[in-house]
């Protein structure tokens, strides 16, 4: 029987699927939302490394968007979604972090994974900084800065979990 929890490995030290027989695979979207874009990021089936996977033009239909959401998750075999709360930079709930708590809400009711929201202060920066360093100008920028951004908050929440699940190892209360 294969269990159903992850496996937490020193982040230098983690092994390859094939050789950790008895962890799951843990694979993770992430959402950026926008009011007319939304970025999409996608772990690895170890749940250790995020990619930049689409971006999804706004419809205009917010269902009509999950319905989209919803047969990504089921062709990337995700079991979880962690999307994008954008906290103000004090850390209150905002306008635009209310606008997407109200879309998680409706999103849960779509889609057959659970979904939870992550702090994404500062990553679109933090993604355009990513990408002019490759040295892409702004047009091109624009094109895939959502879907950068989701990699971003995505590989931020990965990180945590395994530092979590590490401290969890090791018996730590912090």
């Amino acid at each position: 029987m294969v269990s159903t929890r992850p496996c937490a490995w020193p982040k230098r030290q983690r092994p390859t699927r094939e050789h950790r027989p008895g962890c799951a695979t843990v694979r993770v979207l992430a959402l950026d939302l926008g009011s007319r874009r939304i970025g999409v990021a996608v772990s690895d089936r170890s749940g250790t490394i995020a990619t930049p996977l689409t971006v999804l033009q706004r419809t205009g239909s917010t269902r009509a968007d999950h319905e989209r959401i919803k047969a990504l998750v089921a062709e990337e075999e995700a079991v979880r979604i962690v999307v994008g709360l954008p906290l103000s930079m004090d850390g209150s709930i905002g306008k635009a972090a209310q606008a997407a708590l109200r879309e998680v809400k409706a999103l849960a009711s779509v889609v057959d994974v659970p979904v939870e929201t992550f702090d994404e202060r500062r990553t679109t920066v933090t993604a355009d900084q990513i990408l002019m360093d490759r040295g892409l100008r702004a047009p091109e920028r624009r094109k895939i800065i959502d879907q950068v951004a989701a990699a971003v908050i995505l590989q931020t929440w990965l990180d945590g979990r395994a530092s979590r699940q590490d401290r969890e190892i090791r018996g730590d209360q912090r």
